[in-house]
């Protein structure tokens, strides 16, 4: 693809994502968005060939930022389970106290679209929280790797119940909470004698 194409794309992508995560997925029109991307709706389609492929698209972009955000919130704890958990909800306060923070744009695509399971901004939002929940057992998870997956789960409903705790209340202070919990279940996690494999069978 040209350069100017190129460019073009993406920024069809950006003033996307500022008008969806603004105004809603669902909500904000085909119209809008090549208003404010500077382009004509024909011009559009010419990159994205119905409202649903770009939603796809902006989500995919979406994902990639806020994996390499997270990654560089722990990249100084890594190998320290307690330290990665503590970083990844002090930075995910500070986020949410930013002006017009509304959440994450995964979930609310998400529910906006509840009604349709195939929609891409589902199928997009399961790819992004299961990518994050990967990563999450992997810093975790030293060599006891079902352990590991166990209590990335656990976290990633801590990190959800913030999300929506946060916008349902305005109080961003839920972060600390989940934090709190976030390091007993390490503690319990780094405790926690491993499963005994099955007795030899005696002879």
């Amino acid at each position: 693809m040209p350069r100017p194409a190129r460019e073009t794309k993406r920024r069809i992508i950006d003033a996307a994502y500022e008008l969806f995560y603004k105004g809603g997925f669902a909500r904000v029109g085909v119209d809008d968005i090549a208003e404010a991307a500077g382009v004509t709706k024909r011009a559009l389609y010419y990159h994205f060939d119905s409202k649903d492929a770009l939603v796809a698209a902006v989500l995919e972009v979406q994902n990639a930022l806020m994996l390499t955000r997270i990654q560089r919130w722990a990249r100084h704890a890594s190998g320290n389970p307690a330290t990665v958990v503590e970083k990844l909800f002090a930075e995910f306060a500070a986020w949410a106290k930013r002006p017009g923070w509304r959440g994450s744009g995964f979930t609310r695509a998400a529910m906006e679209f509840a009604h349709l399971p195939g929609h891409p901004a589902r199928v997009a939002a399961r790819r992004h929280k299961a990518a994050v929940e990967s990563w999450l057992a992997e810093e975790l998870g030293g060599n006891r790797t079902g352990a590991a997956r166990q209590l990335a789960r656990q976290i990633m409903l801590l990190i959800e119940g913030c999300h929506s705790l946060i916008l349902i209340h305005g109080d961003a202070s839920y972060a600390d909470a989940a934090a709190e919990a976030a390091r007993l279940l390490v503690d319990r996690h780094r405790t926690a004698k491993p499963a005994l494999g099955p007795a030899k069978r005696r002879h």
